[in-house]
């Protein structure tokens, strides 16, 4: 699968709007397109699969490491990988997209902010070209996409002001249309407010789509050069997750990985589903905080606390980890019961406190790994937990702030609630698996 990587400027440039129109329009002209997303988001990847029809891959060197990121990117299907950086192309202290870019030998197509801007664009892209070689990565910015360009004498000036080596591919014109509405943790979903697909439609056509096919196609395929990680051994394992509003934020990878071993049970604790007869529950991030009076009414966590009480294995991952806590107090100061599962209140904040790249060390035996265990991960959440003074800890903190600055993974019974957010690559959701097999 030959790919290509729209990169930005900096953050909020347009990136999202972009690679949708370069999706829209590859498929337009007869491509099978595999959207995937550089760095551990959860939003912008539901913008792709609104367009593209699949999920999004998620592309991070820190969180997947170089062959497990390979992997995963060798797992997706199509014609053409278009892949959405992630904040500005060099920008990152953990993993940036020039870091994806070079570790995957793929090219890049940039996106930069044209509104003020004629020759000066040209002055930017060669810069951003000319910096790969200071910051030691081994990329090609092949060309640009003009964002928020009018066309006429505007198009013309950036187009002919650019170096023979670096390709003008179009331009997105101001419109309203296309502006994503955003929440705390970034835009919102997708499936919430999708861009529409007019508004798409008409950015794809001020794009040469041909050149992104040609550009993508100059790119040798990087071979996996690892055995894969998967255990395959398929179980009588049942898993249920939860898969609604407020538990939404999960990789495409997770669930393969769960249903290469063990049957997936999809439930709505916001809808008070009834939990069925399983082997585990897995309750992903997402916006709890969102649905609070539909959480404390339901009777989905109510089974999920009785169930834990008896040794069911849980893993509550960030918003997982907030609706197995006792009680969940939003930022307008309203307090709700939740499972009770962990010995923990949480309380969510107008600013964001954690947001960041992490590593942990398992300090104990726990549902997501053995002692010793070192996982590299995410974390972004607006809410704190306050624990019980003797609560267990599951991790260390080695890089991140965790539940409290130095701890994370609270444990009680066989469940684990923690704001890591781990990639299936790590091994944590191996290790889960087996343990609900015990």
């Amino acid at each position: 699968m030959k790919g290509v990587v729209i990169a930005g400027t900096s953050s909020s440039v347009g990136k999202t709007v972009a690679t949708l129109a370069v999706l829209r329009g590859l498929q337009t002209a007869g491509y099978a397109v595999q959207p995937a997303k550089g760095g551990p988001d959860f939003i912008d990847p539901s913008h792709h699969e609104a367009i593209a029809g699949k999920p999004s891959r998620t592309l991070d060197p820190w969180l997947q490491d170089r062959d497990g990121m390979l992997h995963n990117y060798h797992r997706g299907t199509g014609d053409i990988c278009v892949i959405e950086g992630m904040m500005g192309l060099y920008d990152g202290t953990k993993a940036s997209t020039a870091l994806i870019a070079d570790q995957l030998n793929l090219p890049v197509i940039l996106v930069i902010d044209a509104s003020a801007g004629m020759e000066s664009v040209a002055a930017t892209a060669l810069g951003f070209q000319r910096y790969a070689e200071h910051a030691n990565r081994d990329i090609t910015v092949a060309g640009i996409i003009a964002q928020r360009a009018h066309g006429g004498r505007h198009e013309a000036g950036i187009r002919d002001a650019l170096p023979d080596d670096i390709a003008y591919i179009g331009r997105i014109g101001p419109d309203t249309a296309l502006e994503i509405p955003d929440r705390h943790l970034g835009l919102h979903l997708g499936s919430e407010n999708p861009v529409p697909t007019d508004a798409i439609d008409n950015a794809a056509e001020t794009i040469d789509i041909d050149s992104i096919a040609e550009i993508a196609a100059t790119a040798p395929i990087t071979p996996i050069s690892k055995s894969s990680k998967e255990h395959t051994q398929r179980t009588n394992t049942s898993i249920a997750v939860a898969s609604d509003q407020a538990f939404c934020f999960r990789y495409p990878a997770t669930i393969e990985k769960i249903k290469d071993q063990a049957e997936i049970i999809p439930i709505s604790p916001i809808a008070s589903d009834p939990l069925p007869d399983c082997d585990g529950i897995y309750l992903p991030g997402g916006y709890p905080e969102r649905f609070g009076a539909e959480l404390q009414a339901s009777d989905t966590l109510a089974e999920i606390s009785d169930r834990a009480a008896d040794g069911i294995p849980v893993y509550g991952e960030c918003g997982g980890l907030m609706a197995l806590a006792e009680s969940l107090t939003t930022a307008d100061n309203e307090t709700y019961s939740m499972a009770g599962v962990l010995p923990a209140t949480v309380t969510m904040h107008d600013r964001y406190q954690a947001l960041d790249h992490i590593e942990v060390t398992a300090a104990v035996d726990g549902p997501t790994a053995t002692t010793g265990t070192t996982y590299r991960g995410h974390e972004f959440h607006y809410s704190s937990a306050d624990t019980a003074s003797d609560a267990t800890f599951g991790f260390s903190m080695d890089r991140g702030t965790g539940i409290d600055g130095t701890h994370d993974g609270l444990l009680e019974y066989n469940s684990v609630g923690t704001y890591a957010h781990l990639h299936p690559e790590t091994g944590a959701f191996d290790r889960f698996l087996s343990y609900c097999t015990q």
